[in-house]
């Protein structure tokens, strides 16, 4: 079985520091977070920019820029930006940051009602996302919330406008979206065609339990105080703790766990910056 990739989410656009005290939102705290988190295990950190004044979503272009420059000079990190729309739903906003030119990007190809808003991501805009990263070499991660959003990522591959192999994160465990279940994630995981790869993304209590059946299946592991605050009920977690709690589980079970290095051989990556 392949090296186990595990992608640290640290910081979201949801929790705050009086969620969790170690939520890193400045540049700064975001990237020594990458640190910790690289020598913990983790291979990808996938990006989201706050304002650090009052910790909101940002889509400040200077953010992102600052954050990634700080990864890579301090990091070997694969760096997977974010273009989720909390922080903004307007295309123009939530493609700047692909300028910065990383080597992975979200791209969720559908819609979703979250908790207490609806998270639009239009047919427009998707393709035009998924144009703006074949053009500038970005490999996409489908961020998943429902079954649909995977036939409607193999549309745009038919169309050329995501090339393959395509990669996979199953987002499970949040409400309105697809129930964390093993069941289900047997069928996400069957959906996706051979020679694809995938991880999963459990919300809340649910994120050890589906990164656990993901290493056992041959999938891979996302973990972060972006989906869940808490190492076990009641105590705040770090994101070092989650990295390398599924990195110490892996090893367990008899499967490696994969650097950066040998995660941008599984996802292709090295082969596309040639």
């Amino acid at each position: 079985m392949e090296k186990l990739i595990i992608t640290v989410a640290p910081t979201g656009s949801v929790p705050t520091k009086k969620n969790n005290p170690h939520i890193p939102i400045t540049p700064g705290e975001i990237i020594q977070t990458g640190i910790n988190c690289e020598k913990a295990g983790a291979a990808i950190i996938h990006i989201h920019a706050r304002n650090p004044a009052d910790e909101t979503p940002s889509a400040d272009f200077h953010i992102f820029k600052e954050i990634c420059q700080g990864i890579k000079e301090e990091t070997n990190l694969i760096i997977q930006i974010s273009t989720g729309g909390r922080a903004g739903t307007e295309y123009e906003k939530r493609s700047a940051r692909l300028r910065l030119k990383p080597e992975m990007a979200s791209l969720t190809t559908g819609s979703v009602n979250f908790p207490s808003s609806v998270y639009e991501n239009s047919p427009a805009l998707i393709r035009a996302l998924a144009q703006d990263m074949r053009t500038l070499n970005i490999k996409p991660e489908i961020e998943v919330f429902d079954v649909s959003m995977i036939q409607n990522a193999l549309d745009l591959a038919d169309q050329g406008l995501i090339p393959r192999p395509m990669h996979f994160d199953f987002v499970m465990g949040l409400r309105g979206a697809i129930p964390a279940t093993i069941e289900n994630l047997v069928h996400l995981k069957n959906t996706v065609p051979p020679g694809m790869t995938w991880t999963v993304a459990g919300i809340g209590q649910y994120q050890l339990p589906v990164c656990v059946h993901s290493i056992l299946m041959g999938g891979h592991a996302r973990v972060g105080l972006e989906d869940c605050i808490y190492y076990k009920k009641g105590v705040h977690a770090t994101n070092e703790q989650l990295v390398d709690r599924v990195a110490r589980l892996s090893k367990m079970m008899g499967r490696q766990v994969a650097t950066a290095d040998d995660a941008r051989d599984i996802l292709g990556l090295s082969a596309a910056s040639l």
